[in-house]
């Protein structure tokens, strides 16, 4: 038995990348911006960048629908794609909506606790489709359906949260919760709900 004595070649990581894989990140280097914006919109006090930061979420989204469609068109799907995707996943629709939620205003500790769990229920249910999703695929290869929503579903609140933002409208359940905070909850616990089933497209 021979061994492949070559070399390993330079950025051999980046060579082997298929286009889907660049689509997949190109989500996460959205998600990494929209949580750089929400930061210098608290820091410079300029609520435009808070803006700029949410159209960024739709942006991740339609990159994360094309990564999918261009890898199955090119048949080039891949474990090292699956993993790919679900870390830009908790990058765009995990991570950066709760860094847009507090810079909005949702700093209160509760929250802070309410966001905390919308991002571990987003991380615990992208981990859980990677390791169902070959129990859950037919014959084909393919998942018929999703257990719980998709994480991308979190543009949803998101976009709630950054209109009543804008109509400064977050209201306060008490003194020390917001009601928009609900809506991340609410998010997160549909997520990780082991029987609701949604459709794959």
């Amino acid at each position: 038995m021979t061994r492949d004595s070559s070399p390993p070649r330079h950025f051999s990581l980046l060579r082997d990348f298929h286009l889907a894989d660049f689509l997949t990140i190109a989500n996460g280097v959205c998600g990494v911006l929209a949580i750089f914006s929400a930061i210098r919109s608290v820091e410079a006090s300029e609520p435009l960048r808070l803006y700029v930061a949410g159209a960024l979420i739709p942006l991740a989204f339609v990159f994360d629908v094309l990564d999918g469609r261009v890898a199955r068109w090119r048949h080039r799907a891949s474990p090292m794609g699956r993993e790919l995707d679900s870390l830009a996943d908790v990058i765009s629709f995990g991570v950066a909506p709760a860094a847009i939620a507090y810079a909005a205003g949702l700093r209160t500790p509760l929250d802070q606790a309410a966001l905390t769990y919308f991002v571990v229920c987003g991380l615990s249910r992208l981990a859980r489709y990677n390791v169902t999703a070959e129990q859950l695929a037919d014959d084909s290869g393919k998942v018929s359906h999703f257990e719980g929503t998709p994480i991308p579903t979190s543009v949803v609140p998101l976009a709630i949260l950054l209109l009543l933002w804008h109509f400064d409208a977050l209201g306060l359940i008490g003194a020390h919760f917001h009601a928009a905070s609900a809506l991340f909850v609410l998010s997160g616990t549909l997520m990780i709900s082991k029987t609701l089933k949604i459709p794959k497209p």
